[in-house]
């Protein structure tokens, strides 16, 4: 590891050598901590940083709400290079000018992406993963494996769920699927989610926005289920915590993760580089066995016991529900105050 990655990024610096030598240069990635923040290092940054000689320097400050909003108050100069945000953000930069467009002529990888979920991320947006939200509860405490997301209401679970804070993209895909579940829809007809999430908060221990403060809860015991994103809950499988995680009958709503260029950053080359390196099929496998999670490119080689989890074929992005992303954009400071008002509220 480098002992420059994380030093405070004034002191990061590029540097040219002497005619006919390579390039040096660094580059700030922003994402997150934790399992992530390891994996990423392992499988992504430092074969990056051995093929190029490009120094990564990685910044893991924020969750992908914060880093937008650093973007758009910084006009697009936040500080780093790459970030790791979801579709949602990146359409939403896109639209708001505030980042880069990439082009598959100089991110070739981009072309072997499926073409239904490159869609969704938009032209800003190079999709790097795939999640979904998955009901994870502890085996040692419920018996039988919940089947519905209505299961979190059984009195067994009083005051043993944890919700995410509506920061917290997943509190806005948990409200979208109970409100199909109860005969509404995801974008206009969402009270029947609002009302179920009321029910939730008064269910629930509180709200908190990190993953990695989430799983503490159920790791120790103190929750005995909640919605959580799969690839974090196979780790914990993995780890061998007393948990596994279903995909509920009323169906569920994928994560799907990008990789984004602000307009204003420093080292746009070694970004399009970054990103190219990360969409390559060996990359793309030794992410998707690492973290646990699915990919864009359906031609990647992995274990079927990972395989069956995670989505990789266009036909598994098909067996999710997919809510407009911009009409949810659009909608998310009406609901995020409606939010508070309703469901917070609620809360024990």
């Amino acid at each position: 590891m480098n002992a420059t990655r994380y030093l405070p990024l004034f002191l990061t610096m590029a540097f040219v050598g002497a005619p006919g030598l390579a390039v040096a240069e660094s580059l700030v990635v922003n994402s997150y901590g934790g399992p992530y923040e390891a994996i990423i290092e392992e499988r992504i940054i430092e074969p990056f940083e051995e093929k190029t000689g490009i120094d990564v320097v990685y910044d893991a400050v924020g969750s992908a709400s914060q880093d937008y909003a650093k973007i758009k108050a910084t006009q697009g100069q936040p500080g780093f290079d790459v970030v790791v945000m979801t579709a949602s953000q990146s359409l939403q930069g896109c639209k708001d000018g505030l980042l880069e467009k990439l082009d598959a002529a100089v991110i070739s990888n981009l072309g072997k992406l499926g073409p239904s979920l490159a869609a969704v991320a938009g032209p800003c947006g190079a999709v790097h993963e795939v999640q979904y939200m998955s009901l994870l509860y502890r085996t040692d405490k419920l018996p039988s494996p919940p089947t519905s997301w209505s299961s979190l209401l059984a009195p067994e679970l009083k005051g043993k769920i944890i919700l995410p804070t509506f920061q917290n993209i997943m509190a806005v895909f948990l409200m979208e699927i109970m409100s199909v579940a109860r005969g509404g829809d995801m974008i206009d007809h969402i009270d029947p989610g609002f009302d179920a999430m009321a029910e939730l908060a008064r269910q629930s221990i509180g709200f908190e926005q990190s993953s990695a403060i989430l799983e503490s809860y159920i790791k120790d015991g103190t929750v005995w289920a909640m919605p959580f994103w799969n690839g974090r809950a196979q780790l914990l499988v993995d780890l061998g915590v007393p948990v596994d995680y279903v995909r509920p009958k009323e169906g569920t709503i994928p994560l799907i993760a990008t990789l984004n260029v602000p307009v204003g950053a420093r080292n746009k080359q070694a970004a399009m580089a970054f990103i190219d390196f990360f969409l390559e099929k060996s990359s793309q496998e030794a992410w998707v066995t690492s973290y646990k999670v699915g990919s864009a490119r359906t031609d990647i080689d992995i274990p079927d016991n990972v395989r069956k989890r995670q989505i990789t074929t266009e036909a598994d992005l098909k067996s999710l529900k997919l809510p407009n992303l911009s009409h949810v954009a659009e909608k998310l400071s009406e609901w995020g105050e409606r939010w508070e008002r309703d469901v917070v509220s609620q809360a024990n």
